[in-house]
């Protein structure tokens, strides 16, 4: 163990952990792909007081925010397993659950955690617009569909943008758990090149310049995204 920082170290488990950003990369795109929609359809079930759907989301929502991420990762990650085995067991499935690669347990698990934050944003968003917009929208012919493509969702994008680029980011560092399934990413890779010579400073220290930058380029872009998006936002009336 050395008592001072090793730079030589520190360079080149920068490099080594870097190489586990793309995985990083899938699961937070993935992750968002299927968390934007689901969390606006269940926003608008909320929104509309739909039965059996709107309280799903309510239980749904306060469980999985209130619970840590880590906790869901042990729960999905080692009940999932145990679950599909029994049932491949019962109808003689020839397949090896255990077998299958972590990244799949990692997107169930961010998916649904980013899942719930976003109908919250959405709810919210989608509640600062005009319900006179769409009946004016209504009158002159757009359907409903039509009505949210082109007036209620470019509002909610505009609205609700800071609160996506918070959970984007948020999703992006929640990746670095994914070393509790053995997941190569950012996290692990330092971590299993600190073991030999115990520089775990110099390993974490790189692990945070790494996150560091992916979220400060990912915040540069959603403002790019905002500046674009202000055309549809809706001045105030007088």
């Amino acid at each position: 163990m050395s008592n001072g920082l090793d730079f030589e170290f520190l360079i080149d488990t920068f490099f080594i952990a870097l190489s586990g950003v793309p995985v990083a990369m899938i699961i937070t795109v993935i992750s968002l792909l299927i968390a934007l929609p689901l969390g606006f359809l269940l926003a608008l079930t909320r929104i509309n007081k739909m039965p059996i759907l709107s309280q799903f989301s309510r239980v749904y929502v306060s469980f999985v925010r209130g619970t840590p991420v880590i906790v869901q990762i042990f729960i999905i990650y080692n009940s999932v397993p145990l679950l599909l085995a029994t049932i491949f067991e019962k109808y003689n499935i020839q397949m090896n659950v255990y077998d299958v690669n972590p990244i799949w347990y990692a997107l169930i698990v961010f998916s649904l955690n980013t899942t719930a934050t976003l109908i919250e944003v959405f709810r919210s968003a989608i509640n600062t617009v005009s319900k006179g917009q769409l009946e004016a929208a209504y009158s002159v012919g757009l359907t409903t569909v039509q009505a949210f493509i082109r007036i209620i969702i470019p509002q909610t994008l505009v609205v609700g943008l800071p609160n996506i680029c918070n959970a984007t980011v948020n999703l992006i560092k929640a990746t670095s758990l994914g070393y509790a399934m053995s997941l190569p990413e950012i996290t692990l890779k330092a971590q299993v090149a600190a073991n030999a010579s115990y520089n775990y400073i110099e390993a974490y220290m790189d692990i945070f310049i790494i996150y560091l930058i992916i979220c400060s380029l990912v915040e540069y872009g959603f403002k790019r995204m905002e500046k674009r998006l202000r055309k549809y936002k809706i001045a105030p009336a007088a």
